[in-house]
């Protein structure tokens, strides 16, 4: 069923469903899923009550995430909702919600519940937690990936639009791939980790799952912000808030593995998967690189063979030190090692981390970005339980060095198996070049064009499909949107073309808003005789694209109907007069690109 962020907003707007309805379907979903093992802890119809009163005064335009339902994985905090991290003995209620838990509430999303996970973050799998082992949502007898592993079946089952998850050594991307879900493991820093219980708190990300890229952006557009309670937040740079673009001229350069660094560990379904998903890659004009990936591998063995197990430790130490029998056998005997470590050992690790961190810089230095599997394969969940540490250990092939080395990855589905298994790849980038995998994301979905998460029955007032229709919008643009500016890449990773170039009809003034970077353009009808004509684009964006592209426009810019030179109308920016106080005129530059060049 499709909760995709775009089709509840449209269906809000129009009346055809509201927030409430929304969320008696999805606890309908959730009752009739319980073997699943999804949740830990459902809000009550009580506790939901507050969240759909507040958006019942409000219009569904008002809020960003106006009546978007979400997950949180079970270290994460909601305010007076306990905290377990898949260990009853561990419980806490917090008083007050996670900085991004917060910041998505205040935006108008609605928190389901608090989700299943491997016990205290510890395995990608799904299956160590004392609430049972997480089943996939499209095969019950595989493993659904973890630790986030109800935070993404939920996602794919349709129980929410989006959720959260926390990413150590692949926990944000493993059970995407598995479940045909777009994830993001942001830069480290990108998003607060106040209120989220630490695995390794040095590593640790919360990440995104969503249907859809576009979905990601829009959320990860919200939930980001510098956070002075969390020493590990960093400040969002402007080149991330617009687009890092690529190093190189000419086609998308991405890097892949050489053939004998793969490993699929005798999963010839995952094999041909990602043999296919490369072929059509690069049958669409995206230049593939092979590249030496050896240094990445290394660095991702330290992770559990090296001194970063002591994190996990340090976070567990007073329950694993006075109530050892409280962990799984599994989980305990993975942290428990954490207490062997030697400072020597310590400072040797990160030594040899450096080391080869700076061979990677040179492999990120030569393409775009990198594009790997995102997990070797899938296993059942008896054969996991048969050979719990080995097979978790085969999960984390091409995850575990992400954190340690400070990148930035995408999770993308691109493929099926014969036997109906998603598959999917990962985007790579070196830090705060989040938007830049998700637009180059964005067009890997555009291209593959699956199915969204495990689809269901519809529910009222939704409708699973895409819109079917070739209609497309010209919009005007005449700022940060103009080809080559920092902003043109929401025009084209969302399919935009560029119709023409002109200039709008000699009635308006242009002004440089105050603010910024990002710096902003604000048009307004002129007082008459006032105006001049200025340097504006054209571009043709799918009517199916149009709504998130302007949801991401913020005050007090917004879309109204703009004069051309030749005297027709379209949709186009225009600028609210209150937003011009202590705006700059420029009017007589001409346009924005004049404008900038002084800058």
């Amino acid at each position: 069923m499709n909760l995709s962020l775009n089709t509840l907003r449209s269906a809000y707007q129009s009346g055809a469903t509201s927030p409430r309805a929304v969320i008696a379907e999805i606890i309908k979903q959730c009752e009739q899923s319980q073997d699943h093992n999804i949740w830990i802890y459902r809000l009550s119809t009580e506790e939901l009550e507050p969240y759909l009163q507040r958006l019942e005064a409000c219009a569904p335009n008002s809020l960003p995430l106006y009546g978007i339902p979400f997950a949180i994985k079970d270290n994460i905090d909601l305010a007076v909702v306990p905290t377990t991290a898949a260990c009853k003995e561990f419980a806490y209620t917090p008083e007050k919600s996670a900085f991004v838990v917060q910041r998505l509430i205040d935006a108008g999303a609605i928190p389901v519940g608090k989700t299943n996970l491997d016990q205290f973050a510890t395995g990608l799998v799904g299956t160590r937690s004392p609430y049972g082992a997480c089943k996939n949502s499209f095969d019950p007898q595989q493993i659904s990936g973890g630790s986030s592993s109800g935070s993404a079946v939920a996602v794919a089952m349709g129980m929410a639009s989006f959720a959260l998850g926390t990413d150590t050594a692949g926990s944000g991307r493993v059970p995407a791939c598995f479940n045909n879900l777009v994830g993001v493991k942001p830069s480290i820093g990108l998003l607060s980790a106040s209120g989220m219980l630490p695995a390794c708190r040095s590593l640790d990300c919360m990440t995104i799952f969503a249907l859809h890229s576009d979905d990601a952006a829009q959320i990860l557009n919200v939930a980001e912000g510098e956070d002075d309670a969390d020493a590990y937040s960093r400040a969002n740079p402007f080149a991330n808030s617009a687009r890092h673009y690529g190093k190189h001229t000419g086609p998308l350069r991405l890097g892949v593995m050489k053939a004998e660094q793969l490993q699929f560990f005798g999963h010839h379904g995952y094999q041909r998967c990602y043999q296919q998903s490369l072929k059509a890659i690069a049958d669409s004009g995206i230049e593939l690189l092979e590249v030496d990936m050896s240094a990445f591998l290394e660095a991702a063995r330290l992770l559990y063979e090296g001194p970063w197990v002591a994190e996990r430790y340090l976070a567990t130490m007073p329950l694993i030190e006075n109530k050892p029998a409280a962990l799984l056998d599994v989980t305990r005997t993975i942290i428990s090692s954490g207490a062997e470590g030697t400072a020597t050992n310590a400072f040797a690790a990160q030594y040899k981390l450096k080391a080869l961190r700076k061979q990677a810089q040179q492999v990120l230095d030569s393409v775009d970005a990198l594009l790997t599997p995102t997990a070797g394969r899938p296993y059942s969940i008896d054969e996991l339980n048969a050979d719990p540490i080995t097979l978790n250990s085969n999960m984390g092939y091409y995850t575990n060095y992400m954190n340690l080395f400070d990148l930035a990855g995408v999770a993308v589905p691109t493929a099926f198996t014969d036997q109906g298994f998603p598959f999917g790849l990962t985007l790579v980038g070196e830090s705060f070049t989040d938007r830049y995998l998700l637009s180059i994301a964005n067009r890997l979905q555009q291209q593959f064009q699956l199915p969204l998460g495990k689809e269901q029955g519809a529910y009222p007032g939704l409708s699973d499909a895409p819109v079917a229709t070739n209609q497309s919008i010209a919009v005007v643009v005449c700022g940060a949107h103009l080809e080559g500016m920092p902003l043109n890449w929401q025009l084209s990773e969302r399919g935009g073309k560029l119709l023409q170039k002109t200039h709008s009809a000699p009635d308006y003034k242009l002004y440089a808003l105050a603010g910024g970077p990002p710096f902003r353009p604000g048009m307004v009808v002129a007082p008459e005789g006032e105006g001049a004509a200025i340097e504006v684009e054209v571009w043709s964006v799918h009517a199916t694209e149009f709504g998130s592209f302007v949801a991401g426009i913020p005050a007090p810019l917004g879309i109204g109907k703009v004069k051309l030179a030749d005297g027709s109308l379209l949709s186009g920016f225009i600028c609210e007069a209150s937003g011009l106080a202590g705006a700059e005129d420029i009017t007589h530059l001409g346009g924005w690109r004049k404008y900038m060049a002084t800058k």
